[in-house]
């Protein structure tokens, strides 16, 4: 058969942008470069604070005890590991995980500053493809990070195998609002001021355009939900913070 002479790209989001598969990686990378330096900053300017409570209530709602494995994925820099490694105690073991370099330095360099560095360890690693064994963790998280992923059924299915029987998934994301003002509102603070802040403070309006864009093209509460039990999780409920900004979901490994 004679070939056409043509073939066809895969493709991806990059917010509103489709890009090549290829490419994600390596923008996201870039991102996060640029950002990181001034991330935690923005974070508090950008939710007036409220991601400091979000992260709180994950980690009170994850179920973790003294003597648990944690490992947060995509954690950046490392809010929900301190946390997490006063929850388990010396007996415990918690794990950071990133994939961008600086980012996991920012997030290392933090969790000594909490004093958080017997029971923490920091791996840099593709949340696709955790090069951990299988059923060995009490507690995945990931806050804020799945939509950054290129393929969030592979990064889910990959945490599903490192859980062990009877281990937690938490995914912290931006969601839906779920009454009609807010997400009026939501979306006007969205495009109209988050983008103009991330000029002025970081010096970098196209990543927060980015960021901006990609929560509108994340999955909605239910259809998240959907997917994570698509990728082996036995079950899954959600919680929305904030009308639903912000949603926990939570899911089981039996």
């Amino acid at each position: 058969m004679q070939s056409s002479g043509f073939s066809e790209e895969l493709t991806t989001d990059f917010g509103y942008k489709t890009i090549p598969l290829a490419e994600k990686t390596a923008q996201m990378d870039a991102v996060f470069r640029s950002v990181a330096e001034k991330y935690d900053l923005m974070n508090d300017l950008m939710s007036l604070g409220v991601h400091r409570l979000w992260k709180r209530l994950t980690v009170a709602l994850s179920q973790a005890r003294l003597g648990d494995k944690v490992l947060d994925v995509a954690g950046g820099t490392g809010d929900l590991a301190a946390l997490f490694s006063k929850l388990v105690g010396q007996k415990g073991k918690v794990t950071l995980s990133d994939i961008n370099t600086v980012m996991l330095q920012r997030g290392r360099d933090r969790l000594i500053d909490a004093g958080c560095t017997d029971n923490c360890q920091v791996l840099q690693a593709n949340a696709e493809a955790l090069p951990l064994m299988d059923d060995q963790f009490d507690c995945v998280s990931i806050a804020f990070g799945l939509r950054n992923i290129t393929n969030k059924m592979l990064a889910l299915q990959s945490m599903y195998r490192v859980l062990k029987p009877g281990g937690r998934l938490l995914v912290l994301e931006f969601s839906k609002p779920v009454l009609a003002p807010l997400r009026a509102l939501y979306d006007c603070y969205s495009f109209s001021v988050i983008p103009k802040l991330g000029q002025r403070i970081a010096n970098d309006a196209a990543s927060y355009q980015y960021l901006v864009e990609s929560i509108r093209r994340h999955p909605d509460q239910e259809s998240l939900k959907l997917l994570v039990l698509s990728a082996g999780f036995d079950q899954c409920e959600y919680h929305n913070f904030s009308g639903g900004i912000v949603a926990l979901h939570r899911a089981w490994k039996f």
